[in-house]
């Protein structure tokens, strides 16, 4: 239903809102009273603590909270893990309609959580991401450089995932509760953000971004993301965009894959026909090794992760498309060849056809990927 004001209907919308908390002591008291401050007569909150293993006070101070505050549900882990698992842990257990996060180190301002609701309150949106660059509002200046790498790495998962956000990274994301009951959250640690912006945009779901204000710590303030966190945002961007990236992104990274697996072919090709064996014996002996280092690199970098057989349909597209890349692969190495052509340029550019053929093969008959499917979704 489209409400032009959230404050006209008369009834509260119950927003969980999961805290990760690690060693946030001198914040998390003012953090979460500042959050509480935003329930009015449209907003309920469900503010749930997930503490991970603090080494500090965090803990303490988080159960002397939910006895003063009936909102308040405190989770803790047995184990550091992570600020992924901690979400993981908090997605769990929420009751809400709608689902945000909010960080424990007073970075973020809660007020901008009530304008992020709304657009799927008003069933505009099913996820409203906050931008700390999309803003009027105050923002506190940092380091450059840290701004730098954090336009980068969105650009880079805007690529992958075909959306245009402008803050990948942020803290401020909110969805509708059944997004969150759709994904699994893999990554333990701060690659949650472009693991959770691969899995949404693959949903094709409504996105919507708006500006918010940002008071960002400096790691003498107590920040913990690092560089490795940066290269690990690299590899997540990767590895969970991949399988349904934009048909481009797909070809450059199957050009790298077939182009690993063409150079496999020549060089065993090359190495048989000068050891003596006979042109067509040479071609598909060599084609068959390199075929299965393409499948490999296939389910291991591209279209389906950790692969197994879904079905004997399956098996049999995955031999009908080599047999058929084959007979090409071998044909046309023969057929090249005796139009007078060096057998090594002859199966290059019959592998450089086959590369071709082999990537639409796989992507659009053997392993055809289907978007993440969210729980029906409703008003709310």
């Amino acid at each position: 239903m489209d409400k032009a004001n959230p404050e006209e209907e008369g009834t509260r919308t119950k927003l969980s809102v999961i805290v990760p908390c690690y060693n946030e002591e001198q914040h998390l008291q003012a953090s979460v009273e500042n959050l509480l401050g935003i329930q009015d007569s449209w907003l309920a909150l469900e503010v749930i603590i997930v503490d991970d293993k603090s080494t500090d006070r965090s803990l303490d101070i988080a159960r002397q909270l939910a006895q003063r505050h009936s909102e308040i549900m405190v989770l803790s882990h047995e184990k550091n893990s992570g600020k992924g698992a901690a979400l993981a842990t908090g997605f769990r257990h929420a009751t809400g309609s709608i689902i945000a996060v909010h960080d424990a180190d007073l970075e973020y301002d809660p007020y901008d959580l009530k304008k992020l609701v709304v657009p799927i309150i008003q069933g505009k949106a099913d996820v409203v991401f906050g931008s700390r660059f999309l803003t009027a509002s105050e923002r506190r200046v940092t380091h450059f450089w840290h701004s730098v790498i954090n336009k980068a790495l969105t650009i880079l998962s805007n690529m992958f995932s075909n959306l245009n956000l402008t803050d990948m990274e942020t803290c401020y994301k909110v969805f509708r509760r059944e997004i969150t009951q759709a994904i699994r959250i893999e990554e333990a640690r701060f690659g949650f953000e472009p693991e959770i912006v691969a899995k949404v945009s693959q949903m094709k779901v409504p996105i919507f971004e708006m500006g918010i204000s940002y008071n960002g710590r400096t790691h003498a303030e107590g920040k913990k993301i690092g560089w490795r966190d940066g290269l690990r945002a690299l590899y997540c961007i990767f590895h969970y965009n991949a399988p349904n990236a934009a048909l481009p992104i797909q070809a450059v990274i199957y050009l790298f894959i077939g182009g690993l697996a063409a150079l496999v072919n020549l060089g065993i090709f090359a190495a048989l026909v000068a050891s003596g064996l006979r042109l067509v014996a040479a071609a598909s002996a060599a084609y068959v090794l390199a075929a299965a280092v393409n499948y490999l690199l296939c389910i291991s970098l591209l279209f389906r992760h950790k692969a197994r057989w879904s079905s004997f349909g399956e098996v049999l597209a995955y031999i009908a498309v080599v047999a058929v890349s084959g007979l090409i692969d071998v044909s046309l190495t023969v057929g090249f060849s005796r139009a007078r052509m060096a057998p090594v340029i002859a199966k290059a550019l019959a592998s450089l056809i086959v590369v071709i053929f082999n990537f639409f093969g796989r992507k659009y008959f053997v392993f055809p990927q289907k978007a993440l499917q969210p729980a029906a979704l409703g008003g709310t």
